[in-house]
């Protein structure tokens, strides 16, 4: 990772302002890796227009913060875009007349299948662009596979499957993502309308960003390409125009900074007062002396016979012995 003291004054920090203006800030060919969730257009509320402008204006907006933020690509650099269905085509043309697109990703959101429209289809995912500058781009597939699980490793036992490297390792995630979307009563929630789940942003850093690499979000919101480039070891910078998310983003920066400071300490097991642990143990007692088998009895002790002795005088004729 670089040197805290060789790092520039423009990386580990959110600019509150608009991305257009300050990208002059950062140098062309600097950063590792463009991850954005643009404003989709939908007349959602961000604290200013920004998602309330006409389609025309919308895409002409697009391709103005499209090629600014390019040229901060290193050449081996890549870029994920968020989109809705609404836009995506026209954007992905804007995107492939500048870059390679590896993949098209559909996340979906596990909407629970309530309500929406009755006159089109619901809709449940979110579109996410991955294009590339050249052929030789930055790719880890190794820091982002998922392990099989025992069933699926026990029916692949056979020798020839023995010592096989994706087997052990995992396999490669597909371009369908199901991650369930950030309910309000989740604890990874913040107060932003359209926050993205850590795991997806997370995947993403980690097989297209370098360790100790720079991940640059134009459009940071709630923060969570900032926690993410922290919590896998890179570098991010990125731009927010509404205060209010601003602060949310401090906010949680400071939380994931003290989280990482402090080793994880085992909380020692607490034991109840002697009293409270006496009237515990009684009925466990009580239980425990009810299974326990009834002592057995001993029989009555037989006493043996005398051996047969002889009749005597002493012994009454009519008595037998």
């Amino acid at each position: 990772m670089t040197n805290m003291a060789e790092q520039p004054d423009w990386v580990n920090r959110v600019y509150c302002e608009d991305a257009l203006a300050g990208l002059a800030r950062i140098p062309d060919g600097s950063v590792d890796l463009i991850l954005t969730d643009p404003p989709y257009n939908l007349g959602k509320d961000y604290g200013n227009a920004s998602d309330q402008q006409s389609v025309a204006d919308y895409l002409r907006w697009t391709e103005q913060w499209i090629d600014a933020a390019l040229p901060k690509l290193k050449a081996n650099g890549s870029l994920y875009i968020f989109l809705t269905w609404r836009y995506s085509p026209e954007i992905f043309v804007m995107l492939k007349q500048r870059m390679a697109m590896m993949n098209e990703i559909i996340w979906d959101r596990r909407v629970p299948s309530m309500g929406g429209s009755v006159r089109s289809f619901s809709s449940v995912h979110d579109t996410i662009g991955f294009f590339v500058k050249r052929k030789d781009y930055y790719f880890d597939l190794d820091a982002v596979r998922i392990a099989y699980d025992a069933a699926t490793k026990k029916a692949r036992s056979r020798s020839i499957f023995i010592g096989a490297k994706w087997l052990e390792v995992g396999y490669n995630p597909k371009d369908l993502w199901s991650v369930s979307r950030l309910h309000k009563e989740h604890p990874e929630r913040a107060d932003h309308p359209t926050q993205k789940p850590l795991e997806i942003i997370e995947r993403m850093v980690k097989a297209s960003c370098p360790p100790g690499g720079v991940v640059l979000d134009l459009f940071m919101g709630s923060g969570t390409t900032a926690l993410a480039a922290k919590r896998c070891g890179r570098d991010f910078v990125g731009f927010e125009l509404n205060p209010d998310y601003c602060a949310i983003i401090e906010q949680r920066l400071t939380a994931l900074a003290q989280e990482l400071a402090e080793p994880a300490v085992p909380t020692p097991e607490k034991k109840a007062p002697a009293k409270r642990r006496a009237a515990a143990a009684a009925p466990k007692a009580a239980k425990a002396a009810s299974k326990k088998p009834a002592a057995a009895k001993k029989p009555p002790a037989v006493k043996k016979a005398p051996a047969r002795k002889a009749r005597s005088a002493a012994v009454p004729e009519d008595v037998v012995i």
